[in-house]
């Protein structure tokens, strides 16, 4: 294995906690001081963002965000194109420090030039470059990619190549991931028609850019970044950013009206938010999760969504009394599990570099108390629904063979028959909903679908359940008041701002 292999695969911080690279040779020269020209300046600045995301201190779109609010003298269009060149970087990190070795000066240099040669084309950079870093891109860019290692060519870890060479033509799914996705929205069908929001947005602020999805029927498809944050109907609520995979995930849940459904991982409330409109404002919709971060960000989207029947909770953890409390009374369980979001790359592409087999084997042991935890709130004949954004076997089919043995009160059903009249020309070989995106245009996204068997006890259990009346938030020792626990501080701001459009909601 070579130096390289080793330092950018499954250790990725190793090396990465020297921001700075080599020194700079002295008598090095650039052809263009930073502050004398635009093109100069970018790559000064893509240097000086990457040097604090490649430390690795937290995710890249915080630290990016950390680094904006320091230089606060950068205008839209420059955001805009420091972003796009970090995320290329961050995309193709083992390839580009692989050729990055045989150059001169920082490393971080190299690499924000390498970035911006991909995102403003080479002949844009070449005339601010000194004489050797010309040489050395013009050298880089020569290079046939084909005749590089797979691990190399494709810029993943040596896990992650590993454990995705049993999926058919992963190295088609490995280059998708690599590509920026597009911006889904999703519209809300308490306020508004798809078709409707379609034809504002091509005659307003996305013109021509604006496709409804294949699969969602509330889903619409944005090439580009138009300004969507001020538009009116992102203000009152009658669209939201979120992945079309999702969306398709509410209709797998398919709440009904007057129904108790629970939320188990609620997140900002990407999907709470579909379900409460599924379910037209009626019955009980508990939105949990352990962030009262996450939740307090939940608040004005909930506000603006025209609901009344959400109940957000913060919870200690999957074992909390309030959890207990919810034992066999919930007709819909829905768990989007805490996951490795392998399957989001093409968003957050610096999770490749975060991961480890070592943090996935952690987050496998959640999973299972999550779901075990979730699958106690399952009222008889009621349905599960578990998912995750990882396209990684042991996080999804794994943990379903691994409950279905230990629960045998549940069974699987079939989810492309569940979405057969709901979700387009859309289809699914195998009982899950599998999306990838260079088959479906998705993030990589995984659910499987329980329900809690009947049985003679049971049904009669149920027949007297059916007969009590619709359990309050209080009957379940339950409030809409967002507590902390442990003393967690309220943070955070609205979700959706212009900062966050770009990523995908779940």
């Amino acid at each position: 294995m070579t130096s390289e292999r080793s330092s950018s695969s499954s250790r990725p911080a190793q090396g990465a906690r020297r921001p700075g690279g080599q020194q700079a040779r002295p008598g090095a020269r650039h052809a263009a001081p930073a502050g004398s020209n635009p093109v100069a300046q970018r790559i000064e600045q893509v240097r000086s963002a990457l040097g604090e995301i490649l430390q690795w201190s937290g995710p890249a779109d915080q630290v990016l965000s950390r680094w904006f609010r320091d230089h606060p003298k950068l205008g839209g269009r420059d955001r805009g194109t420091v972003a796009e060149a970090v995320y290329d970087v961050l995309r193709h990190l083992r390839r580009y420090r692989n050729v990055a070795e045989g150059g001169r000066g920082a490393a971080t240099r190299r690499l924000a030039i390498l970035g911006l040669a991909s995102t403003l084309g080479r002949e844009g950079i070449l005339p601010v470059l000194d004489a050797d870093e010309a040489d050395w891109l013009r050298r880089v860019s020569a290079i046939d990619q084909a005749a590089l290692p797979r691990e190399i060519r494709l810029s993943i870890p040596d896990w992650l190549s590993e454990a995705l060479a049993i999926e058919p033509d992963s190295d088609s799914l490995l280059a998708a991931l690599n590509r920026a996705a597009p911006l889904d929205i999703r519209v809300n069908p308490m306020k508004a028609e798809r078709e409707t929001i379609l034809a504002e947005l091509r005659a307003g602020v996305a013109s021509d850019m604006a496709e409804p999805t294949p699969y969602s029927p509330f889903g619409i498809r944005l090439q580009g970044r138009p300004a969507l944050s001020r538009w009116g109907r992102f203000e009152d609520g009658s669209i939201e950013v979120q992945d079309e995979g999702s969306q398709l995930l509410a209709l797998l849940v398919a709440p009904r009206r007057g129904e108790m459904v629970i939320d188990f991982c609620a997140g900002a409330g990407g999907k709470t938010l579909l379900l409460g409109a599924l379910m037209r404002s009626t019955g009980r919709l508990y939105a949990l999760d352990v962030s009262h971060t996450r939740l307090a960000r939940f608040k004005p989207r909930l506000a603006r969504s025209g609901l009344s029947n959400v109940v957000p909770v913060v919870i200690a953890n999957e074992n909390d009394a309030r959890v207990k409390r919810l034992a066999r009374k919930a007709h819909r369980v829905l768990v989007d599990a805490p996951c490795s979001g392998t399957g989001t790359l093409r968003r957050n592409p610096d999770l490749k570099w975060r991961q480890s087999p070592e943090s996935v084997s952690d987050l496998c042991a959640l999973q299972r108390s999550i779901l075990a935890s979730a699958a106690r709130c399952v009222a008889p004949g009621g349905r599960l629904v578990y998912a995750t954004c990882s396209i990684l076997r042991v996080e999804n089919e794994g943990q379903v063979e691994a409950f279905l043995a230990a629960h045998p009160e549940f069974e699987l059903l079939p989810a492309p028959e569940l979405l057969a009249d709901r979700a387009g020309a859309l289809s699914l070989p195998g009982p899950y909903l599998k999306l990838r995106p260079d088959v479906h245009g998705t993030d990589g996204f995984f659910a499987a679908v329980f329900q809690r068997r009947h049985g003679p006890a049971v049904a009669q259990v149920a027949a007297a359940e059916a007969e009590l009346p619709e359990p309050d938030a209080q009957a379940a020792g339950l409030d809409d008041e967002i507590e902390a626990p442990d003393g967690e501080p309220a943070r955070g701001e609205a979700a959706g701002s212009a900062e966050n459009l770009g990523e995908g909601d779940r």
